[in-house]
């Protein structure tokens, strides 16, 4: 499909377009400044703009349009343009990147503005409701979530801007677990906006969604504070599943919504208190609410005193179906530890080959290394500038590899001595973020992946960059190297491509998934390949031949992370349903459930001798073992 976006053409989506630079039906231009060919609507729903899927050199993206009938209404226009503006200057994994602004120019110069922006992959916060039934979250996840949204919103009052219009429907979830905030064409500048109101600088544009927009803002006066009051707002949907009008008493002028069990009062309280009427009632600024945020998480989640919290098995932990194979790998049963340390998403685990250490990679931007018997903290690791990606640990167990989003094409992978912690080496290469990295099973050689959509091979051991393949896919998510060390998987997008990693050679190109794929596993003996996508399905194919064996299909949101046991026969999935799932490789039987996470899963990692296994979700790191 090749989509004009011609508000008068008559035919904008003929099939003969996808062939043509221009449309069959009105001679428009479809290769849209120079760079992007429009694919398909996404929605039309809303009354400001179209919301398009286009696509640069293979690369899915999001154009928003201005729809033409407020062409010729400054504000409008105005508003538009500071959608723009506005994500500019916020350059944060929790807020999309916009690309640019430009103006389209019909063939019969008709003009409409455009912006393109990342393509965030997942769901929003009022579809996942609905994917749950409606059922509302726990107090720990509301509070990770508070917190989350709180540390966002930060940095966008820190730029003097903000949001006014936070709700559901505008916070999206990444396949990752990152909530993202979005639709910032509403934002207002607050010099802008005080100005406006005491000294008459032009009109204020009122802006409203029923339920969560403040008094002051349906009065055409919204402040800082407004933000908090809708941010109160949301949670109350997201506990009670329930949109926060059902609750309203208009006699009273009340909200009466306080019913959700197992949650406490101190934070029921601070809700009501975001909800204040008064904006002065409520926290001061970002400063003061992630303060209080802060002591709830510390009052209400309970940090364990004793590294080992004892051998917890139960409803509570996960569903305790007996072992099918009789001395399986594991037979993980028993929630062992729970690590708490860092202060955002936990995006990576590995365990070294001896077995002892842990390390994890966090959106924190920091890397932490701990004893995994004892579950102690050894040492933290700082140097990233925008959160960790993904981490890879040396066959001999010496080196650790890390990288992330920062410093894009100045050093974005680091390479350091896993028993000290020092620096070795950076590696600049890259022009956008480094999303993985993967080691040779003899150790010589460091593959990286990333969004300006090249694999790199270096010689590990002198940073020397060997070669590059250009992959001219969308942008790429993983890199796993089969254990004889002669085959790398890539994926990107749905895609999996399966190289020769001698020579660069592309073997094979498994269309297996509907969706974008994010993850990828190689079994011990190197024959078969496990993929999980946001499709909620798991692919085993045959790495040889990229055929596809079977597919199991049990998580109920998307799949983000697949393993395989060292013996071969187990295979370890996790995903948004905040579900582990353990499987017979060999059939594809479900062994078990474990659910002990009350959000979703974003990493699994199984020691060597498979006795034990790591999962970790936005900052909680827990490890099971068997009896």
């Amino acid at each position: 499909m090749s989509l004009c976006i011609n508000p008068h053409c008559s035919k904008p989506d003929r099939l003969d377009n996808i062939n043509n630079r221009y449309c069959q039906s009105c001679g428009s231009d479809l290769f849209l400044n120079e760079r992007y060919r429009v694919m398909r609507l996404l929605s039309d729903r809303s009354g400001f703009g179209n919301i398009y899927e286009v696509f640069e050199q293979g690369t899915p993206k999001i154009l928003k349009v201005l729809k033409s009938e407020w062409n010729s209404d400054a504000k409008a226009v105005e508003l538009f343009k500071r959608e723009a503006e506005v994500l500019r200057q916020l350059p944060h994994p929790g807020i999309p990147q916009v690309e640019g602004y430009f103006q389209y120019q019909t063939r019969s110069n008709f003009g409409l503005h455009c912006i393109v922006m990342e393509k965030i992959d997942g769901v929003d916060l009022e579809q996942w409701l609905e994917q749950r039934n409606n059922q509302g979250i726990t107090q720990e996840q509301a509070i990770q979530w508070l917190k989350e949204i709180a540390e966002i919103l930060q940095l966008v009052h820190e730029k003097q801007f903000f949001h006014r219009d936070i709700k559901p429907g505008n916070i999206m979830i990444r396949p990752n677990g990152q909530l993202v905030l979005i639709d910032f064409g509403t934002a207002r500048q607050e010099t802008y906006t005080y100005l406006a109101k005491v000294g008459g600088v032009g009109g204020i544009t009122s802006v409203t969604s029923a339920g969560y927009t403040p008094p002051e803002q349906q009065n055409a006066q919204a402040v800082p504070q407004s933000d908090f009051f809708a941010l109160g707002r949301t949670l109350v949907q997201l506990l009670t599943g329930q949109h926060p009008l059902k609750f309203y008493d208009a006699h009273q002028d009340e909200l009466n919504w306080r019913s959700p069990s197992g949650i406490s009062p101190l934070l029921l309280d601070f809700i009501d208190n975001l909800m204040e009427r008064i904006p002065s009632k409520r926290p001061m600024n970002t400063q003061a609410l992630l303060h209080r945020i802060e002591e709830l998480e510390k009052i209400l989640i309970i940090v364990p005193k004793s590294p080992l919290i004892g051998r917890v098995s139960g409803s509570n932990y996960l569903q305790a179906n007996p072992c099918v194979i009789k001395k399986a790998t594991y037979c993980v049963n028993t929630l062992a530890n729970i690590l708490r340390g860092h202060s955002s998403m936990v995006s990576s685990v590995a365990i070294s080959p001896d077995g002892q250490t842990l390390v994890s990679g966090s959106l924190d931007e920091t890397i932490k290394i701990w004893n995994l018997a004892t579950g102690n903290l050894i040492r933290t690791l700082a140097g990233h500038s925008r959160g960790v990606s993904s981490i890879k640990i040396s066959p001999d167990g010496q080196t650790l590899v890390s990288c992330g989003r920062d410093n894009c094409g100045r050093g974005n992978i680091k390479i350091w001595n896993l028993t000290t912690g020092n620096l070795i080496r950076t590696l600049a290469g890259h022009s956008l973020w480094v999303s993985s990295v993967a080691i040779s099973p003899d150790g010589q050689t460091l593959v990286s992946c990333g969004g300006d959509k090249d694999i790199k091979i270096w010689n590990l051991a002198t940073g020397n960059l060997i070669s590059t393949l250009a992959v001219y896919s969308p942008f790429l998510a993983s890199v796993k190297i089969s254990p004889d060390g002669q085959t790398l998987v890539s994926h990107g997008g749905s895609t999996i491509k399966i190289w020769n990693l001698a020579t660069g050679n592309l073997i094979s190109t498994p269309a297996v998934h509907s969706r974008k794929v994010n993850s990828v596993a190689i079994s011990p003996d190197g024959q078969t390949l496990v993929s999980g996508s946001l499709d909620t399905t798991i692919k085993i194919s045959n790495l040889a031949t990229g055929n596809l064996i079977r597919t199991l299909g049990r998580h109920s949101l998307w799949v983000r992370s697949v393993a395989i046991s060292p013996d071969g026969q187990t295979l370890v999935s996790c995903g948004g349903d905040a579900a582990i799932k353990i499987w017979n490789l060999a059939n594809g039987n479900l062994i078990r459930t474990l659910g002990g996470h009350s959000l979703w899963v974003t990493s699994v990692a199984i020691s060597p001798d498979g006795q034990t296994l790591v999962s970790c979700d936005r900052n909680t790191i827990k490890i099971w073992r068997g009896q």
